[in-house]
């Protein structure tokens, strides 16, 4: 027995994509100009960082707008794994980028910089914090409204660069003050380590998903209890309990087994109950039940847990 599949707003995660895409071309574009007046690696790095960031939202913009595609006669579980896909795509781009930055810095570190208008690229850099954390703090609450793997990667990327921006703001201030041109690289040398732990971080998610990993033990914990509440209404116990995800989706896979005596009809609206009692707890999740009979446990299955309370109520 399968449920209905679950439904969110048309198109919420698209437009958040979208929103994403917009900020992040309007900061590129005033970074790369503050860099060009500047000479400041920091910005130029800055730079660099916000034009994988679009790269990320575009890709999480095709990827959600590919999730919120209807299952189909060639994708029966439909497609919410694309955007797992394209968390971890967004993974690579942060660690590529850190790459970038490194060897920028190193060089300048090397060869030496000049810095000018500081004070203009103070503001830029100032005004690029402020957006970054307004927009990556939209997507966080839209990641979490919608389990979306693509927007959480995006937002994540939006939060690094705000934070990285702040670092770059206290190195131009720090450059102003002392005059130490050399303490520019070096901040961009401390953003590239910032970016790394952020992009492993979203390389890690969405391998996890990809890879068919087990539901959280608390999502677990909330299936088995699930179960164990239907002790009274026939259900002596459960096995081959297996759980996965795919974007936004949850999947719960387990074999129920009914109290001897208990009729297909009764046995078939009891499930239904259950199902919809997991799916409560799991935000809509898909769940599939195998009806069993109580005790029957084919060759090679796991021995499954007696529902407490099961024995009593016969």
């Amino acid at each position: 027995m399968a449920a209905e599949p679950l439904t969110h707003g048309p198109g919420s995660r698209s437009r958040a994509a979208a929103l994403s895409i917009a900020s992040n071309s309007a900061l590129i574009l005033l970074k790369i100009v503050a860099g060009a007046v500047t000479g400041s690696v920091a910005i130029i790095t800055e730079a660099i960082h916000s034009g994988i960031d679009l790269i990320a939202s575009l890709v999480a913009y095709f990827s959600v707008r590919q999730a919120e595609t209807p299952a189909d006669d060639e994708h029966r579980y439909g497609h919410e794994k694309f955007e797992n896909v394209a968390a971890g795509v967004e993974g690579m781009l942060i660690l590529v980028g850190s790459g970038v930055i490194v060897y920028t810095a190193v060089d300048h570190l090397v060869e030496g910089t000049e810095i000018e208008s500081i004070g203009f690229g103070i503001a830029v850099v100032a005004l690029a914090t402020v957006v970054n954390l307004i927009v990556s703090q939209y997507l966080y609450r839209r990641a979490a409204d919608t389990d979306s793997a693509a927007l959480a990667g995006d937002a994540a990327h939006l939060r690094t660069d705000a934070m990285t921006s702040l670092g770059v703001l206290v190195g131009l201030a720090l450059v102003k003050i002392t005059g130490a041109t050399w303490i520019d690289p070096v901040v961009a040398l401390i953003i590239a380590v910032a970016i790394v732990y952020t992009g492993l971080k979203v390389v890690a998610g969405s391998w996890r998903v990809l890879v068919d990993e087990s539901l959280p033990d608390d999502e677990t914990a909330a299936i088995r209890d699930a179960i164990e509440c239907f002790a009274d209404r026939g259900v002596a116990g459960y096995h081959e309990l297996r759980t996965r995800r795919a974007g936004p989706r949850r999947y719960v896979d387990v074999h129920v087994q009914f109290r001897s005596g208990t009729t297909l009809e009764d046995a078939h609206a009891i499930a239904h109950a259950l199902q919809d009692t997991i799916r409560d707890r799991l935000r809509g999740a898909d769940v599939l039940i195998h009806l069993e009979p109580e005790d029957r446990v084919r060759p090679g299955e796991e021995i499954g847990a007696r529902v407490p309370g099961s024995e009593t109520a016969h």
